[in-house]
């Protein structure tokens, strides 16, 4: 199997004409890809652990803040560049007549992720042929690691896409040097304005040693492409390179020095051990893939770029100083690819304990939902509605038909769909594909106002407000993480003052954060305790609010 030169990536991308069975089923497909991606994308408060500083970061923009640099509860954050930040600000804009800032915000991550599997389709067809980008599309969308991030306000989902671009550029330079060019310049500029430094270097580092370590990447048409393609995003970076320069060159210094410095820990092992879990189906047929061509890897171009970037990576990854799950998504686009060229190779037994094992898995997950759905709805078994209560304390059991209605009617698509689907290859990845789609649509339809209901902090922080005094100068916070300080400012319009930057308890106000088995502090005498509170099933945190004496 090789590069089909002669087909044109502009010209249609459908496969062949199906008959009318299959364009249905092929329907059918398209429609639970399409709630995939959508559903989970509004109706619910912010959750960890990123979606606070996104949202603090849009609340600072839609007040007038720089965009330029970010600020969170009156603290500037320059841990990510600000183009997620813009988009999602942009987003929440548009929708403010109808959504609240967090779901209007949220929605940008459904076009972010709809560019991406765009990409990743394109990038499938490229490499392996005709009808390869929606098999490849659906390996992608099938990693379990893949389904929660892909919902959540972060920059790393549009840190995916700017990778995701860039293979598909790099992929297209053989073939399409001109067209390749715009879309590595802008892989590049969205990488690095999402996600910062290290996402601009995995794209350049593994587009500089493609010619190095490969004779057929030393061609014409890929050192036309590589050098257009960095013209075409130094300019987007630059633009906010220099505009943070110039807002503060003291700041850009410091994010300059932050950057370089984060590289130095050894985190490629914890990568490497969640991507047992976090990339399947996609590791498994990447793994067949790589055995199945193993005496061609080193001639074919695919499996080239593929490798380079996963090895990258990996690598670079594992040199940054964080180790968090969402930072691993680009590593599941190479073997998604790689996964690619896998299908219609796969031994028919192989193909065929892959394809039950998704449909039991799923059905056996997508059973649980429905079965903890219906025991809060009834109280039966009553074991588990005491445990789903236990789980979410301030939930309040509340039927509604049209979240039963779309949750039954996806749960009807996947039995349909799955039991007349006739078995082949090709049909056990579109099987994971509707399994998982299947099940993130329950969690998102019966479980939602469950699972917000325990993650919010929504309930917590307005009991607080109905607390406060009427009139008071400002409040201090000690202990109270990040993701809290954003909550309080997002909820209650208050921009905290940490006791561990300033160093002073000037405001009249105190609010303490007390964890779980450390010990709590005493504010002395001079404070007056006038509310304590947690979220109603969080054992972990709870929270304390003082105010100072008047004779103090």
């Amino acid at each position: 199997m090789a590069f089909e030169f002669e087909h044109d990536w502009q010209a249609s991308l459908a496969t062949p004409k199906p008959s009318i069975g299959e364009s249905a089923k092929t329907n059918l497909l398209l429609l639970l890809c399409f709630i995939w991606l959508t559903v989970g994308l509004i109706g619910h408060h912010p959750w960890k652990p990123d979606e606070a500083t996104t949202v603090g970061a849009v609340k600072h923009l839609l007040a007038g803040g720089s965009w330029a640099v970010p600020s969170v509860a009156g603290e500037i954050t320059l841990e990510y560049p600000p183009l997620y930040y813009l988009s999602a600000a942009l987003s929440a804009k548009l929708t403010s007549f109808w959504l609240p800032l967090h779901d209007g915000a949220r929605l940008i991550t459904g076009f972010w992720m709809a560019l991406t599997l765009l990409m990743v389709g394109m990038s499938g067809r490229e490499m392996w042929g005709r009808g390869a980008g929606r098999q490849t599309t659906f390996i992608f969308i099938s990693s379990i690691g893949l389904f929660f991030s892909a919902h959540q306000m972060s920059p790393e989902i549009a840190g995916l896409t700017g990778y995701a671009t860039a293979f598909y550029g790099l992929a297209l330079t053989r073939r399409r040097p001109w067209r390749a060019a715009p879309l590595i310049g802008s892989g590049i500029a969205i990488a690095f304005l999402s996600s910062g430094i290290i996402a601009a270097a995995i794209i350049l580092t593994t587009a500089l040693l493609l010619p190095l370590l490969f004779r057929n990447w030393r061609i014409k048409p890929y050192f036309v492409s590589l050098p257009t393609g960095l013209l075409f995003a130094v300019p987007w970076i630059a633009l906010w390179l220099v505009a943070l320069a110039q807002h503060s060159p003291d700041l850009f210094q410091a994010w300059w020095l932050s950057e370089r410095h984060t590289f130095g820990s050894a985190n490629i092992l914890y990568f490497g051990k969640l991507l047992l879990w976090f990339s399947w189906p996609a590791l498994p047929l990447t793994l067949w893939s790589l055995w199945h061509f193993r005496s061609h890897l080193s001639r074919r171009p695919q499996f080239q770029l593929s490798l380079v970037f996963f090895a990258v990576t990996l690598i670079l990854l594992g040199l940054n100083a964080e180790g968090r799950d969402p930072l691993a998504l680009p590593l599941l686009l190479p073997l998604a690819i790689m996964g690619g060229a896998a299908i219609d190779k796969l031994w028919r037994g192989m193909a065929s304990a892959l394809d039950w094992f998704g449909i039991m898995l799923f059905g056996f997950v997508g059973f649980l939902v429905w079965l903890g759905w219906f025991a809060m709805m009834t109280g039966m078994p009553a074991r588990l509605a005491a445990r789903m209560h236990v789980l979410s304390a301030a939930y309040v059991p509340h039927f509604g038909w049209i979240a039963f209605g779309i949750a039954l009617a996806i749960t009807l698509i996947w039995i349909v769909t799955v039991f007349h689907n006739k078995r082949s290859n090709r049909a056990a990845v579109t099987d994971w594909a509707l399994g998982i789609t299947m099940v993130w649509g329950l969690l998102m339809t019966l479980c939602l106002p469950w699972l917000d209901s325990a993650k919010s902090y929504d309930g917590m922080f307005a009991e607080m407000k109905k607390t406060l005094p009427q009139q008071f100068g400002c409040m201090t916070t000690r202990s109270v993480g990040s993701f809290q300080s954003a909550m309080l400012d997002y909820y209650t319009d208050i921009t905290p003052q940490r006791f561990e930057k300033t160093q002073h308890m000037g405001c009249d106000l105190l609010l303490i954060q007390d964890e779980r088995g450390h010990e709590k502090i005493n504010p002395g005498p001079d404070w007056e305790l006038i509310w304590k509170g947690k979220r109603p099933s969080d054992r972990r945190e709870s929270f304390r609010l003082f105010q100072l004496k008047e004779n103090s």
